[in-house]
């Protein structure tokens, strides 16, 4: 069975195709979302040619989020994508045998925040009691919401939960329809501006600022294909963090590749989305001491105990099956 499959995730997903004179391995690569200034690293890895020093020929899809998309993955319909790390413990919990793993750590830190404004009168935790929170049932900060009541002391009670569509959250933060909302830090608090809110009174509070120890998106991979290929998968590796490398010294280049993806976006705006993330969630004291991409085992398995708090797990994954570090450079090619 597992032959056949990686039979099937051979002719799904992994080609070979003539680029001059040397042979590129085509390869689908899914994003969480669409081209915003966060996912510069890949597309600097294609423009600047990384991907294809590697024999690779990468073509990078828009997603559905970074929950939903771990499915594809673990389909085969995308050998790799960039999702959400914690749903990928529940994702593994009701569906133990899936092939799915993740190689490279992206957001050390997530981005999972409460964002609020001056007339919502939140700015810290306890400020959420007696006030209407904006949550999208499918939202990966929302998700977290019993392990941040948990680390702040929030009665969860006083909180009244207002469950929003994805299209209508920011609009009705800025209307005053409700108090808060969860939501991706670098995702909501620019959602805010572009909805007419001043930048002073965007208020925005990461939730591992409250005692939240989690990881963010990753990398991940279908594990039949990258036994399969595992050239394939060290090669995209190394060269989307020779990507980082180059988007972590010079951002304001490096979102111009966001650009050419994404024409109606504002360069300014995805700019400084890109800045907010590499800030808050990518050159952490860890990244910059340890190097880009890896996790640190005691802080994996604690994390997920905290996403226990949030989710009833049947089985709980093992940080062996949440994480494989067997295609990272060493440590000095994944410095900042």
């Amino acid at each position: 069975m597992k032959s056949m499959l990686r039979g099937m995730l051979g002719a799904a997903a992994f080609a070979v195709v003539a680029s001059g004179a040397q042979a590129q391995t085509a390869v689908k690569f899914a994003l969480d979302w669409k081209p915003e200034g966060p996912a510069a690293p890949y597309y600097v890895a294609i423009d600047k040619g990384y991907y294809k020093a590697e024999g690779l020929d990468v073509t990078i899809d828009s997603g559905p989020g970074s929950v939903q998309g771990i499915a594809r993955v673990a389909a085969g319909t995308y050998p790799i994508g960039f999702f959400d790390f914690n749903s990928l413990a529940r994702f593994l919990d009701q569906t133990p045998d899936a092939p799915v793993t993740s190689v490279l750590m992206v957001y050390d830190v997530p981005p999972f925040s409460i964002v609020s404004t001056t007339k919502g009168g939140v700015t810290k935790p306890k400020d959420l009691e007696g006030k209407i929170l904006g949550a999208p049932a499918a939202d990966g900060a929302f998700a977290q919401w019993k392990a941040f009541v948990k680390e702040t002391g929030i009665d969860a009670s006083k909180v009244t939960i207002n469950n929003v569509g994805f299209p209508v959250r920011e609009p009705m933060l800025a209307k005053g329809e409700v108090n808060a909302i969860t939501g991706f830090s670098f995702s909501s608090y620019f959602n805010m501006l572009q909805n007419g809110a001043a930048p002073a009174d965007v208020k925005v509070m990461l939730m591992s600022d409250y005692g939240l120890i989690l990881y963010g998106n990753a990398i991940m991979v279908n594990k039949e294909y990258a036994k399969a290929n595992p050239k394939v998968i060290a090669g995209f590796v190394k060269a989307t963090i020779k990507g980082m490398q180059d988007t972590y010294k010079d951002p304001a280049s490096a979102v111009k590749s966001v650009m050419k993806r994404n024409e109606t976006a504002d360069e300014k705006i995805e700019l400084q989305r890109l800045q907010m993330a590499i800030k808050d969630n990518i050159g952490t004291k860890y990244v910059m001491e340890n190097g880009f991409g890896g996790v640190e085992a005691g802080r994996l398995a604690k994390s997920l105990d905290q996403i226990g708090l949030t989710y009833d797990f049947a089985k709980k994954p093992t940080p062996a099956q949440m994480f494989d570090s067997s295609y990272l450079p060493p440590a000095a090619e994944r410095k900042l």
